[in-house]
């Protein structure tokens, strides 16, 4: 038997969505009314439709789509929902008596797509319906909800840009040039292409048709001006679908006065952002600072901003999809504000950047972590307008982008993110500027950056010219500062007694100056360790542990993670291995948790050597190739540094000859294979049983050792 209804036939496969497809398919049948909202060009009609051609079989009176996009005219939904259902009325009753009657006994279901310029009548008509034909179900199609009791909402996102967006990209291109096909050589251009639409079904099949004349590279070379290269799609399309321009208008079309002014206000932002930053940067002139709440849940129910919950107890964030995003950048500037604008979200990043250093030595460590972590695009954006200005203007201030690049110190260092950190800091310093106190701190942390990567040489130029500049001028906090990281750069460089010296120089000054953070702690432990490769072993202790109370007095980790370390260290030469396993696993876990890799690679090579002397040669060798790899992302290996080196060399040696050359290369490559949070699940998660246990490649570990490698790398060798 036919099915009722008006359901058009599907001219292109439907890519991807496979939850979103069962959740649709359960609010529907769950509920008398569901609204699938989404930005323009997100795929919400092809979501409805897709589910209402799964679930037709089950409304005996057929599944009916009425189209109201392009719909001028209060007085005109009644009419076009009855010439959907297609009925025949020549009385004088009103479409909506004739509706009403003819639904009253039937069971469909009804799909309303593009209310939104509309809205008010469209829900007026859906609550009547509901209530006076208990039969019906209403799924309906738009950029906002209807706002009706009862109404279950499922916003859409974009496609997962590197797989579902891929694929729907490869089969739209493929449609239009014959054997296109994703391959090892455009790969990456299609990954980054799609990336860069953000996963947008609209804008990548308005790519895809742009390679009847252009390669993926050349499209992606094109897209700083997306507007203008994304048009020409589907001619029997609606008209908002054929151009990206004129699907983004429509919802600028469906906004007030104030949610535009909004929208070009926050063109400024990238990524996630939340009520608070909004309120600062936004509010102003023709916008209240009480009106943007109002503003922002207009924005939201347009689906021109996304709600991304905070997760745990953190706030809600929002975010704008990057086409959404350029298309609000240029109203900001031919409303000439956009200087203006940045000028805010670069002041009140730098109130989050300053915050932050200040909270990182607290109980709150991991909530400063996460938080710039949230922000790091946004602080990326602060820093280029800092350093760069707007376009056709210089920087207002270099010392303000100076002061944000080395304020963000905890953020290179301590999260992982010593490359960027040295691009960031190495712009600060290109800038022209007289001495001062922001430069001088952005040279210590570049030292500090480059001397972690293994450039001595770029570190000692910076750090002496920082020391001296700040001897000259009485800065004797940066004074300070240049001492320690002079004495690390010795530390790494193998010269120990130079290391103590500056070290323990740099500890006296921070006291007189009353200076404790995490800086000052991480002096004491890098002191710790200087003495500890000259032999000193109990001093070594001592320090480490004054700086591990601390650390928990303060609620500080990042530091605690290197004394942790630091203790691991000395357990294992005094023959302890259970406590040195303890310690530095501890030392890891902590290191893992803020992605930082020079105290993981480190906490690795110590756990490997521990490993082995377990009787687990190639599980050892494992976490040395995955320290190996992990090696490549921080600089040169180990500093360069014999004495950070040892034991990794008294690991290799028993390694290899406990398992011969191809047993330790195919152990080295295992853990090669593994990133950060693989390598650390398998150092901290390796069941205790497995460890004397038979290894792979059927080789019996040897007995558990109670050798102690010596404290200095001459007497290890």
């Amino acid at each position: 038997m036919e099915t009722a209804g008006n359901l058009p036939s599907e001219l292109t496969g439907f890519v991807g969505r496979v939850s979103e497809l069962d959740r649709l398919a359960l609010m529907v049948t769950g509920s008398r009314l569901a609204t699938v909202t989404g930005a323009g060009g997100v795929g919400k009609t092809r979501l409805a439709l897709r589910t209402a051609r799964l679930l037709q079989d089950r409304f005996c009176d057929g599944v009916w789509l009425v189209e109201l996009i392009g719909l001028h005219g209060a007085e005109l939904v009644d009419h076009t929902v009855a010439e959907a259902l297609r009925l025949p009325d020549h009385t004088t009753r009103v479409p909506r008596q004739a509706l009403v009657e003819h639904l009253a006994d039937r069971e469909l279901l009804l799909v309303l797509d593009g209310f939104d310029g509309l809205a008010e009548q469209c829900a007026g008509l859906v609550a009547d319906l509901l209530r006076r034909a208990p039969g019906l179900r209403v799924l309906a199609v738009g950029r906002r909800p209807l706002g009706i009791t009862g109404e279950r909402l499922l916003p859409l996102e974009p496609l997962p840009a590197d797989s579902e967006g891929v694929q729907l990209f490869s089969e739209r291109a493929a449609a239009v040039l014959p054997g296109f096909a994703v391959t090892a050589a455009n790969s990456a251009a299609v990954a980054e292409l799609c990336t860069r639409l953000d996963g947008l079904p609209l804008a990548l099949e308005l790519a895809a048709v742009r390679l009847r004349a252009l390669s993926v590279e050349q499209v992606l070379e094109r897209l700083d001006d997306r507007f203008r290269l994304l048009t020409g799609g589907d001619p029997s399309a609606p008209v908002r679908h054929r151009a990206l321009r004129t699907a983004i208008g429509w919802s600028h079309e469906l906004c007030g006065p104030a949610e535009r002014l909004l929208w070009a206000r926050l063109s400024v932002f990238a990524g996630r952002f939340d009520l608070e930053a909004v309120e600062y940067v936004c509010a102003g002139s023709g916008l209240a600072e009480d009106e943007v709440v109002e503003a922002v849940a207009a924005l939201v129910d347009q689906s021109v901003l996304s709600r991304q919950e905070g997760g745990g107890d953190g706030p809600v964030r929002y975010r704008m999809l990057a086409s959404v995003r350029e298309y609000g950048a240029g109203w900001l500037a031919a409303l000439g504000e956009e200087a203006r604008v940045r000028r805010r979200h670069r002041d009140w990043y730098l109130g989050v950047a300053t915050w932050c250093e200040l909270d990182w030595f607290s109980p709150r460590q991991a909530e400063v972590a996460a938080r710039v972590a949230a922000d790091l695009p946004n602080l990326r954006l602060a820093l280029e307008f800092s350093l760069d200005g707007v376009p056709g203007e210089p920087a207002e201030d270099p010392a303000v982008g100076q002061y944000l690049a080395g304020t963000l110190w905890f953020c290179w260092v301590g999260c992982g993110r010593l490359a960027e950190g040295r691009h960031w800091l190495g712009r600060a310093l290109e800038l022209p500027a007289e001495p001062s106190e922001a430069r001088a701190k952005v040279m210590w942390v570049y030292g500090y950056v480059a001397l972690l990567q293994g450039d001595s040489a770029a570190a000692l130029a910076v750090l002496q010219e920082c020391r001296d500049e700040a001897r000259a001028a009485g800065n004797a906090v940066a004074e300070a500062y240049a001492l320690h990281r002079l004495g690390c750069l010795a530390l790494v460089s193998d010269d120990m007694p130079r290391a103590e010296r500056f070290i323990d120089d740099a500890l006296l000054r921070y006291r007189s100056i009353g200076e404790l953070n995490s800086n000052v702690l991480m002096a004491q432990v890098e002191l710790a360790m200087s003495v500890a490769f000259q032999g000193d072993l109990d001093q070594a202790v001592r320090l480490a542990e004054e700086v591990r109370d601390i650390c928990r007095d303060h609620g500080e980790r990042w530091t605690l993670a290197y004394a942790l370390y630091v203790l691991g260290y000395a357990a294992w030469l005094a023959g302890e291995p259970d406590r040195a396993r303890r310690l530095t696993e501890e030392s890891l876990a902590i290191d893992h948790a803020f992605d930082d890799l020079v105290g993981a690679v480190l906490a690795l090579e110590l756990l490997a050597l521990i490993t082995e002397a377990e009787g687990a040669p190639y599980e050892a060798a494992v976490l040395q190739g995955a320290a190996g790899r992990l090696w490549e992302s921080v600089g040169l290996r180990l500093f360069g540094s014999r004495y950070f080196n040892a034991p990794h060399a008294v690991c290799e040696q028993r390694v290899r000859a406990a398992l011969g050359e191809a047993g330790y290369t195919a152990a080295l490559g295992e853990g090669g294979r593994l990133g950060l949070d693989a390598a650390a699940r398998r150092a901290l998660n390796r069941p205790r049983a497995a460890v004397r246990g038979e290894q792979r490649g059927a080789v019996r570990a040897p007995a558990a050792r109670t050798h102690k490698p010596a404290a200095s790398p001459e007497a290890a060798g």
